[in-house]
């Protein structure tokens, strides 16, 4: 298993050059934060959504006048 690992890491490397490789993993970091940042907004404005569903209408207003 760990025979394969190394030949994955050599292969990425011979693919993508020693150079580039530091640019692609802060990218990968960079997308999985965006991810994450965007699955926290997401659920924030789901319970948002979830909270003013709950809320019961305001009962008809009632003519004083009459």
């Amino acid at each position: 298993m760990n025979e394969w690992i190394i030949v994955a890491i050599v292969a990425i490397a011979v693919i993508f050059g020693a150079t580039k490789l530091p640019e692609i993993a802060r990218n990968l970091g960079r997308s999985s934060n965006e991810f994450k940042k965007g699955l926290k907004e997401g659920g924030e404005e789901a319970d948002h959504a979830a909270k003013a569903e709950q809320v019961p209408p305001d009962p008809p207003a009632t003519n004083p006048q009459a």
